[in-house]
């Protein structure tokens, strides 16, 4: 199999010796660096296409490391950047001739003209133009007509290792012979011009005729490797996805059935990610899931199972991109499939889990490797005896503490192994001693600072009432650990606009007591006893203070607030008190006061799509980063609650937010009785939220690879140690990795992340989570154990990094290279041998396209004057800390057909391609993304539907001002009610329903959420999409 191949445009980070990067500071990126990725000089596509320019952005690592970058060279139409990727090596410098003038523009994922894209478009339905595109094709299916699991059945985990075993799934698609795709005509608006799409069968292929493949024999008789088909009839073994073909015209159509020529063409042929969805909860929804097997691939995070954690960490707590590593780099960079693992160390148990074990060695603290560091954990092997165990990280040989000798059974084993969750199970925690504390002092509990900005406007909506009455109920609900009777938590308040006021609410006062710091400058706490209190033992005095803010500041007429001298009270405050914890603010605009960090409004609509685009993104001052690093340091996390009615600079203000592992919450025009459900809501989850404070996480693998880059809310102040002033069950942190070594197949990939952290009531503690995966020198076993929702994740958070530092051109073109760069790799190395015009995806990514461009259209990599900078900004911070869950449904929403609810039982009906095509005019449809929650009605929606849910007689008495559907005691609202609860409880933030009328104005935000179809936008359609990335790889192949 060969190994040359890719010379590789860089994915978005790396900080590999030998490999420059961007500056890790938010200015402009050295622009004296420009470096390739992965490749290498000799590949067998260097830069000979014509057509190429020369790209000089580098795409975003860490800080700059080892000699000076090498050289890039480049292929394809769009400017990707490549270049060897050795270190050491010396830079060489390939360019090709410059592109023909009659080529046309390049084309960037989206461009931003305003006319349409496909001029004859509008004329035909997008069924109809696809099948117009698509009649001269034929389809064959080679394969039964059996639903396949989508991906490899988790039975067969010796299939990574030993012999090759047959062709992995793939799906086929293709052009007929002669067809290539058009050129794209002149126009920069689509990612081609009217697309001829190799249109793609579903899994469940179609039976028709399969002709033997020589390549494929197979001893009659011989069972078919794992996840492949039983044979079928006499013809060699099938693939286990459909290939298609299309010799010429459809005889008899999709189905290959005798009869008339059929013009109208399925759109469900291209791979649907509600079929491999589907067929993933067919296969393993419902069942135990047990880790006992390294490299196995888990069930989707869109399937419900019980997970058992027997060696490995659970898939709730890692995620990775691939659970097969290439050996070697050469063959990294050959398939450019990010190594990366999507961490998510407080992640929600459900209670048929086991919670995590807690192992105390009281004062000799937790076992460790002498040179590596790593923690006992089950990849330690025990020797001579029990003695003496060998790192699995690093092959030391360590000697055993006297006080955990064991003997070993007669396989080797330790005979406690069972009885020790560290021996046996892929996560628990160990409680640390004072070694792993601040100042080696036992951590105190944490405390919880709400601040509240009482200017004009948040008075005026009733906001601040609002709040104050919330937080006399809310407080009772603190977080505890089971077995204590109250919450360890204090609490404390502060109000603000132009100056801070602090409360003294200690409990033996009879009334609260007010202090106020004029001087914002500099800024200190003016008390210390009575600031923090107990809410139990002052709860007299709080709930009086509550009760007297609104009244206080009612007369105000103050409209001028601070913002960074609040956060400098919180952080201050807690570091006066010697303790970690969250300050919750409930912010409202712009903070333009004179004070540090005030703020200007520099939303400018004339940056996008130019190089300077990038600023929108980066904060304006640089005293936000500095308070940043402050507050990490204290272990102070901010919560920030913003209520704007117009540009607050996000960018600017969120910042803090993000390095302390906080969560931001927005809510455009807040209207009271709106909007306060969504806002209360998300208040009580995050309030009562399990946390870890004052956390830092550290990732160690096993040797041949490393880590080296990082992406969520988080803050670096090194290469290695991740640093969280909190860190709670929603936030995730993708980790990449790369080799900087040869890997070894029988020892496979081994990682181990250890989070130090202080818990609720004040414990300091360490939880680690434990993964192997397997190593093989075959590209396919790579491709066959990937996982697409875990590619998106690490694609989108590497993209939304880069923005801050390249023009988002470069991003997408970026983007849509890799995609195609990955599937061309598979096509050239373990695809059967097919023609060029071939569309061929392996079986794990065959949606892959359908996120990708989903990726693409987010309002984030999408410069349109309609969408607001702050918008942008927001889904950006969002993205940067979410788990492969949350990914998953913000990128491709959940569409479900209510009108066909069943009333009696209690499944859900299953969910539908996020397409126009899907939506009926009698029919009601729920969509929902994780942040928005759309309910829409057809013109013939049934009238007793409309009953059923809206208590109104027609679809014209229906009011979309309504934010919930109203309690009725009838079996379609109880129904749709609890579903509406169900993917509620899934998601961190609360989705606020918005009801949309078929033809109202308000179906234009629907439709962006219709991430098949072509964006209003301007971004491509799913195939749209797949032609053009099925037209990048063929010219990487020719």
């Amino acid at each position: 199999m060969s190994q040359q191949g890719y010379v590789a445009a860089p994915p978005y980070s790396q900080s590999q010796p030998g490999i420059g990067g961007f500056s890790a500071g938010f200015g402009p990126p050295n622009s004296s660096l420009h470096y390739g990725h992965y490749g290498d000089p000799n590949s067998s596509y260097s830069a000979s296409q014509p057509g190429v320019s020369k790209s000089t952005v580098p795409f975003g690592s860490s800080a700059p490391v080892g000699p000076p970058p090498p050289g890039t060279h480049q292929f394809s139409q769009t400017n990707f950047q490549n270049g060897p990727g050795t270190p050491g090596q010396q830079p060489h410098r390939f360019q090709g001739p410059p592109p023909p003038s009659s080529t046309g523009p390049s084309y960037p994922p989206y461009s931003h003209q305003s006319q349409p894209a496909y001029p004859n478009t509008a004329s035909t339905s997008p069924t109809a133009q696809l099948a117009n595109q698509l009649n001269s094709m034929q389809i064959n299916s080679y394969g039964p007509g059996t639903t396949p699991s989508s991906r490899m059945s988790s039975g067969h985990p010796a299939s990574f290792q030993g012999p090759q075993l047959p062709p992995p799934t793939q799906q086929q698609i293709a052009l007929p012979p002669g067809s290539q795709v058009p050129p794209p005509a002149n126009n920069v608006n689509g990612l081609c011009a009217q697309p001829s799409l190799p249109p793609v069968a579903r899994q469940d292929g179609i039976p028709g005729p399969v002709p033997p493949d020589p390549n494929l024999q197979q001893l009659s008789g011989q069972p078919p490797g794992p996840g492949y088909y039983p044979q079928q009839a006499n013809y060699g073994p099938q693939m286990a996805g459909s290939q298609l073909s299309y010799p010429g015209a459809f005889p008899g159509g999709l189905a290959q059935l005798p009869g008339p020529q059929q013009k109208k063409l399925d759109p469900d042929s291209i791979p649907s990610p509600i079929q491999v969805i589907e067929n993933d909860k067919a296969s393993r929804g419902g069942q135990v899931y047990a880790t006992n097997t390294r490299g196995q691939v888990p069930p989707l995070v869109t399937t419900d199972c019980v997970i058992q954690d027997q060696g490995h960490a659970s898939p709730r707590y890692i995620r990775c991109t691939t659970y097969c590593f290439p050996l070697s780099s050469d063959m990294a960079k050959q398939a450019r499939i990010p190594l990366a693992a999507v961490i998510q160390p407080f992640a929600i148990v459900p209670p048929n889990e086991t919670p995590l074990y807690v192992v105390n060695h009281g004062e000799t603290g937790p076992i460790r490797c002498n040179r590596c560091k790593a923690y006992m954990c089950p990849f330690m092997q025990f020797i001579e005896g029990g003695r003496r165990y060998q790192c699995g990280f690093c092959s030391c040989i360590n000697d055993v503490p006297p006080f955990f000798f064991q003997h070993l059974d007669h396989i080797g084993r330790r005979v406690d192994h069972y009885e020790r969750p560290e021996l046996s199970l892929g996560s628990y925690e160990y409680v640390a001693t004072l070694d792993y504390c601040r100042n080696n002092k036992p951590p105190k509990p944490p405390a919880y600072i709400f601040m509240i900005d009482v200017s004009y406007r948040n008075i005026n909506s009733g906001l601040v009432k609002l709040i104050c009455d919330e937080l006399k109920t809310l407080l009772d609900k603190l977080p505890r650990e089971e077995q204590e009777e109250s919450s360890a938590i204090r609490v404390g308040f502060v109000t603000y606009n132009k100056v801070l006021h602090f409360f003294n609410v200690k409990s033996s006062l009879a009334q609260p007591q007010m202090m106020v710091v004029s001087d914002v400058g500099e800024v200190f706490v003016p008390l210390l006893d009575g600031f923090l209190v107990n809410f139990q033992e002052s709860r007299s005095v709080v709930i009086n203070l509550l009760d007297q803010i609104p009244e206080m500041f009612a007369d105000t007429n103050e409209s001028e607030t601070i913002f960074a001298p609040v956060i400098q009270a919180g952080m201050e405050a807690l570091k006066a008190a010697e303790c970690a914890g969250k300050l919750f603010i409930f912010h409202s605009s712009l903070p333009t006061a004179e004070a540090p960090g005030k703020l200007r409004n520099r939303d400018d609509k004339k940056l996008l799509n130019t190089d300077k685009e990038k600023t929108l993104f980066q904060p304006q001052v640089n005293s936000y980063e500095a308070l940043a690093r402050d507050c990490v340091a204290n272990g102070c996390c901010v919560n920030l609650f913003l209520f704007p009615n117009q540009y607050v600079d996000v960018a600017s203000m969120g910042l803090v937010t993000m390095y302390t592992g906080g969560t931001l919450y927005k809510y455009n025009n807040f209207q009271l009785d709106a909007d306060s459900p969504q806002f209360l809501s998300d208040l009580r989850k995050d309030v009562e939220k399990k946390t870890g404070f004052d956390a830092i996480m550290r990732v160690r693998t096993s040797t041949g690879f490393r880590a080296t880059d990082f992406f969520g809310a988080i803050y670096m102040n090194n290469t290695t140690d991740v640093e969280m002033a909190a860190v709670d069950c929603d936030k995730a942190v993708t980790v990449e990795f790369k080799h900087d070594d040869k890997l070894n197949e029988d020892s496979g990939a081994l990682i181990q992340c250890a989070v130090l952290y202080t818990s609720i009531s004040g414990q300091r503690r360490l939880r680690i989570h434990n993964i192997g995966l397997n190593c093989s020198s075959q590209l396919a076993d790579v491709y066959k154990t990937c996982e697409t929702d875990a590619l998106t994740n690490f694609f989108a958070k590497s993209a939304f990094k880069a923005i801050l530092s390249q023009p988002l051109k470069m991003v997408r073109e970026i983007l849509v290279n890799q995609t195609a760069h990955m599937l061309a790799c598979y096509r050239k190395n373990c695809a059967s041998p097919s023609a060029v015009s071939q569309l061929i995806l392996p079986d794990a990514m065959k949606v892959l396209p359908v996120y990708m461009n989903c990726l693409l259209k987010s309002c984030v990599l999408v410069g349109r004057p309609e969408i607001p900078t702050d918008e942008r900004a927001y889904h950006r911070q969002l993205v940067m800390s979410m788990g492969v869950a949350d990914t998953q449904l913000f990128f491709y929403p959940q569409l479900l057909p209510i009108h066909s609810l069943d009333l009696k039982g209690d499944t859900v009906p299953a969910a539908l391609r996020c397409s126009e095509e899907r939506l009926s005019e009698g029919g009601a449809f729920l969509l929902a993304n994780g942040l928005s929650m759309f309910l829409w009605l057809g013109v013939s929606t049934p009238p007793e539907l409309i009953q059923g849910l809206f208590n109104v007689p027609s679809f014209a008495h229906i009011s979309t001002e309504a934010t919930s559907l109203p309690d009725l005691d009838n079996p379609f609202s109880k129904k749709l009610k609890s579903i509406l609860e169900h993917i509620q409880s899934r998601k961190p933030y609360t989705m606020k329903l918005i009801i949309v009328k078929q033809r109202e104005q308000p179906e234009m935000l629907f439709r962006q959420f219709l991430v098949e179809d072509k964006s209003i936008y301007g971004g491509a359609s799913y195939v749209d999409f797949l032609c053009c990335v099925h037209k990048e790889i063929c010219q990487l192949l020719s």
